[in-house]
């Protein structure tokens, strides 16, 4: 009888000896039962590693189901701050503009900022508007003249008016002060000509949200109020001569302060004949059909 016993021992190996299921009695019937304890423990360690992985796969998707939201959440409060800081700037940029212009024109109507630019198509600057500030690197204003266009060197033509030492819109001496751009974007730039007057900024910045987010300010602003262009194809030409562009590669945003719809005929802000009028390069549904570009 022992000697089964034993056996058994030595056929059973995870069982420990104290807790074996086993009768006592000769015959096969004692082996038996030690094989079948011997399966059931097999058993229920392979349920047990079956739960653990079931809760390795449940703790997996768990995880995904709090990261995606969490990374909607981000791109969402990305696209907000970017939008509300262009905005905000636009009005920034806005307001000090018209604020020079309303100068220009103030207690009499003939007085239109600088009379002295020529504006003809020969010109230091061709088609600009006198009232408005000319580009920073114009060749008509006194020393120091900037080496771009950025908004930022932006000078008043009525400040002192009819004279070439325009004033600086932004710095210490105004007590207006540019902010940096805006995350991801460029410099606002600067353009007084034939087409009109406007301002732009620009970004290469591959996220994803960039595109919800020029969405967002297109909608934000009137019809031909501002523009989205997409240059990411190719370079393309902010107004009909070709002088701006949005850059190889890169998206802009555009806001308009006033746009030409005067073609083959002398407009009262430009004083001269010039043949272009606002250039949409881009045009969406609804500037087509308001014919943004059409004079």
């Amino acid at each position: 009888m022992k000697k089964i016993n034993r056996h058994c021992e030595k056929a059973c190996p995870r069982l420990e000896r104290g807790r074996q299921s086993i009768r006592n009695k000769p015959g096969p019937h004692g082996l038996l039962r030690c094989a079948r304890n011997d399966d059931i423990v097999s058993n229920e360690a392979g349920s047990a590693l079956v739960y653990i992985l079931i809760a390795i796969a449940l703790l997996a998707a768990l995880t995904v189901a709090f990261m995606n939201p969490s990374s909607n959440q981000t791109a969402s409060q990305n696209t907000f701050r970017a939008v509300s800081e262009i905005k905000s700037q636009v009005d920034f940029i806005r307001a000090a503009v018209q604020e020079c212009v309303l100068r220009s024109s103030f207690g009499n109507a003939q007085v239109a900022g600088d009379a002295t630019v020529d504006n003809t198509v020969t010109g230091t600057d061709p088609g600009a508007n006198r009232l408005y500030p000319l580009a920073p690197n114009s060749g008509h204003l006194a020393a120091p003249v900037a080496t771009d266009i950025k908004v930022k060197n932006l000078r008043c033509p009525s400040d002192p008016g009819d004279n070439p030492d325009h004033a600086p819109i932004f710095g210490g001496t105004s007590g207006k002060f540019m902010p940096p751009p805006p995350p991801l974007f460029g410099d606002w730039q600067w353009y007084n000509g034939r087409d009109g007057v406007f301002f732009w900024t620009e970004t290469t910045n591959s996220d994803a949200y960039i595109d919800t987010v020029m969405e967002k300010l297109n909608a934000d602003y009137a019809t031909c109020e501002v523009d989205t262009i997409d240059a990411t194809g190719g370079a393309e030409a902010l107004d009909e001569a070709g002088t701006v562009t949005c850059a190889n590669g890169a998206k802009c945003f555009r806001v308009w302060m006033i746009a030409d719809t005067t073609r083959g005929a002398g407009a009262v802000e430009d004083g001269e004949a010039d043949n272009e009028a606002a250039h949409f390069p881009s045009p969406d549904a609804d500037e087509t059909a308001a014919g943004c570009d059409v004079p």
